[in-house]
């Protein structure tokens, strides 16, 4: 059975900020700094310290402008708190249908992991909104490329796992339209300061990417 999907969120740019090891208390801190830098789409992996209590605050204060939820989710109890703190974008390592199915039900943006072109189909059957290549540093662009191919026109496809605004160029000639930035752009202990100069050289580099792209 194919479920259908809740579509891809129109953004200006799909770039997903990573924040694992995010604190409470910095997390409005740094996401402001985030947004203000033209980050739309927030993901606080579970396994940062309290990640539900940085995403209800990011939720409160940031929610209705921006889409905030959760990585690496893995069970679909997991995904049904993160919308009860407001979550409404799940993102995981893997392919769960339980998980995809609790997030349908909630009306949250998914976006599972996968690295085969089986677990892509899978994905899209049970109803993802995107497609999360991980590692895509193993696949590399051409890997992706390859299972485009054969993946239908309108999948959106992300690349996540060693992408930073140096490679962005690649990938998006490859056919990547969404991006997942971890380490590049987000460590633990970075001042608001420090990842307001990584986000902007990711906005940069994803804009320069996608005028090139469109020039080809």
């Amino acid at each position: 059975m194919t479920h259908q999907s809740i579509p891809w969120p129109k953004v200006k740019r799909s770039l997903v900020a990573i924040l694992r090891g995010l604190r409470p208390d910095e997390a409005e801190v740094i996401v402001e700094t985030l947004i203000e830098s033209g980050f739309e789409l927030i993901e606080v992996p579970l396994n940062s310290p309290d990640p539900f209590v940085s995403i209800e605050r990011l939720c409160k204060r940031f929610g209705k402008d921006v889409w905030i939820g959760a990585g690496t989710v893995l069970t679909a109890s997991d995904c049904a708190r993160v919308a009860d703190v407001g979550g409404r974008l799940m993102v995981s390592p893997n392919v769960d249908a339980d998980v995809l199915t609790m997030a349908q039900a909630l009306k949250m943006v998914t976006m599972p992991g996968v690295f085969t072109p089986t677990e892509a189909f899978l994905a899209l059957r049970a109803g993802a909104s995107a497609l999360k290549y991980f590692p895509a540093s193993v696949l590399g662009p051409s890997g992706i490329a390859a299972q485009l191919a054969v993946l239908p026109k309108e999948t959106v496809v992300g690349a996540v796992g060693g992408v930073s605004d140096k490679n962005l160029a690649a990938y998006t000639a490859a056919g990547v339209r969404a991006f997942g930035l971890g380490s590049s752009l987000y460590r633990p202990g970075m001042t608001a300061a420090a990842v307001r100069e990584t986000a902007q050289a990711s906005v940069r580099a994803y804009d320069q990417a996608l005028d090139e792209a469109g020039r080809m």
